[in-house]
């Protein structure tokens, strides 16, 4: 289920409801490249995927995960045609596609829709914040527990299908540091990593270890979920959303 379609009213959902697509979201699928126009948003109901900031050189570093919690493309109605940053599936799931035409349509009409997108859209700009001020400020054991802690917050389970390779794209460090701080993490008994597959053995502790950058993001994503909650609730056996 993705949140923002169950929390719409009737009369919207029911507008967006035949140009939604169920679309598959492989592990590593560029969503969005850098630069290029957009021509569908994603509202994902499972899986996760990775805003990324990509430098000249192809250096690049996570500044966002999105969930079922929101959708991606929010440059479409934020006043841009083009994407700033690449969007790559990091947890294998499925979304919604709707075009892109369609949604700034609806967007410009006003109503519970926008406001629900525009709410979205305030709780990406303050992980993208905080992730900016983590990178600079914290070591990288933290970082990778806030990493993983939003990980975790988005999926339905404890395990999660990642190198440590990967991972060092996603924060922007080297691989050596992930290997290091995984190593830390994993003697600690926080986790398990073997082979690409990360299992949380024990998130409180986790929680104990990690900056309080994860919490601020936390706040704010939970504040954007309690507001949909009812209504999304209420809604979840739509048949599309199911």
């Amino acid at each position: 289920m993705n949140h923002l379609l169950a929390a719409l009213p009737a009369p919207d959902y029911e507008r967006l409801l035949p140009h939604l697509l169920p679309v598959p979201l492989p592990l590593g699928w560029p969503v969005y490249e850098a630069g290029i126009s957009i021509t569908h948003v994603f509202f994902p109901t499972d899986g996760i995927v990775s805003l990324l900031h990509v430098m000249r050189d192809g250096a690049s570093a996570e500044i966002a995960v999105i969930g079922n919690e929101g959708l991606i493309g929010i440059s479409l109605f934020m006043g841009g045609e083009r994407t700033s940053s690449r969007a790559v599936v990091q947890s294998a799931g499925h979304a919604y596609g709707l075009s892109a035409k369609f949604l700034k349509e609806e967007f410009e009409r006003g109503g519970e829709l926008q406001h629900l997108l525009l709410r979205f859209t305030q709780a990406i700009i303050t992980q993208m914040t905080q992730t900016a001020v983590c990178n600079r400020h914290h070591t990288v054991d933290q970082q990778l527990c806030r990493w993983l802690l939003l990980s975790l917050d988005r999926l339905p389970s404890n395990e999660l299908v990642m190198t440590h390779e990967l991972i060092a794209d996603m924060l922007g460090v080297r691989r050596e540091g992930v290997t290091q701080a995984a190593k830390h993490l994993q003697e600690a008994g926080l986790i398990h990593y073997y082979r690409g597959h990360i299992t949380v053995v024990d998130r409180a502790k986790l929680e104990q270890r990690v900056c309080e950058c994860y919490e601020v993001v936390k706040q704010e994503t939970d504040r954007l979920l309690s507001h949909l909650g009812v209504t999304a609730i209420a809604r979840s056996r739509r048949p599309a959303l199911d």
